[in-house]
């Protein structure tokens, strides 16, 4: 692992400009699009640390917000917002966007994940650089030097003994402090390529591959299967609402277990899952070229109870989702980072 200080200003070699088309579809899912491809100066000396999907910037302070795709957002202890997006890594506060990954010399790889630890640490997945530790002060970058499956990191979590699950196109990596334990289909993962992992109030931990999703007790991994016996494939996003029903949103639809039994509430594609304050569930979802952001309310979310409310309909995909501490909404789009105030948008262009 190496720690590089925020204050540190790291002269980088010159990068190669390569001539590229980038496309991006919606094939079965939302959030990794497959590599375009990449016409090469066979005479031309590539770097090993180039990532294609950079899109790369000057800006480290700005009132202007990213232009790429945001993959996901939090807000932290202090209010701050923090996008992960393929700018690399930005914060929002005071109306300013900060560019960290520009700012703290790190790596030119886009982010796709975001987690605040328990202990107020950040964690940044990357697709190629693996993830980077955030203490306020400075980076510590972890990679498969340091024992993480693969550098192609989707997703973080903590669980309830403040260990980080670093879900990978490799497989998952439990780092609990000082060492990295990680599980792959041969332990009985149904796939290795992990898009979410949560723990529930009981222990369980809840897994979303490519592949099939499935359950880990601590001992065994087991397939998720609907009330019909048949399992859920390419499940995207998974959560914990306040009343301890689980989410699943994916290749299947949207789908709420309450402990005992499955009820499905759409059938089109779903792409990220979240819960606000309210208790609502917000989710990304579409195929094609038509995405929306819907909102699920009811007084218990019962399919009999429950009110749709399709709040925006968008000519390309819609990634992570975010309620502040203020009531706003953010969504992450194709094109950078959307605030809503429950009337109008904002782009912040």
């Amino acid at each position: 692992m190496r720690s590089i200080s925020i204050d540190q200003c790291l002269a980088f070699p010159i990068r190669i400009l390569l001539p590229f088309l980038l496309f991006l579809t919606a094939c079965q899912g939302q959030e990794r699009v497959d590599p375009p491809k990449v016409q090469v100066d066979p005479t031309a000396v590539i770097p090993q640390d180039f990532d294609p999907f950079f899109a790369e910037t000057q800006a480290i302070n700005s009132t202007l917000g990213p232009n790429s795709i945001t993959r996901n957002i939090i807000e932290d202890k202090n209010g701050n917002i923090w996008l992960a997006t393929w700018e690399g890594i930005l914060r929002y506060s005071d109306s300013t966007f900060t560019n960290f990954t520009n700012k703290a010399g790190l790596r030119k790889f886009h982010a796709f994940a975001v987690l605040e630890a328990s202990n107020g640490d950040l964690w940044f997945g990357t697709i190629g650089a693996g993830v980077y530790r955030y203490d306020g002060e400075s980076f510590t970058n972890f990679t498969t030097k340091d024992g993480i499956l693969n550098d192609r990191v989707t997703n973080l979590s903590e669980d309830s003994s403040g260990n980080i699950w670093i879900g990978s196109e490799g497989g998952i990596s439990r780092y609990d402090g000082e060492s990295f334990t990680n599980f792959t289909m041969e332990q009985g993962l149904p796939a290795n390529d992990v898009n979410s992992i949560i723990e529930d109030k009981n222990g369980l931990f809840w897994i979303g591959t490519r592949g099939q999703a499935c359950t880990w007790d601590g001992k065994n991994f087991q397939l998720i299967t609907n009330d019909e016996g048949d399992s859920f494939s390419n499940v995207r996003s998974i959560i914990e609402d306040s009343q301890g029903n689980i989410w699943l949103g994916g290749n299947a639809g949207l789908w709420r277990y309450d402990g005992n039994s499955w009820v499905n509430f759409t059938k089109t594609f779903v792409g990220y899952v979240y819960e606000d304050s309210k208790g609502d569930i917000w989710t990304s979802s579409g195929f094609g070229n038509n995405w929306a952001i819907t909102r699920y309310t009811g007084t218990s979310l019962s399919l009999e109870q429950i009110k749709s409310t399709e709040l925006s309909v968008y000519e390309g995909m819609y990634f992570g989702i975010l309620e502040d501490s203020q009531g706003y909404m953010w969504f992450g789009k194709l094109d950078g980072i959307y605030r809503f105030d429950g009337e109008n948008f904002e782009d912040f262009k």
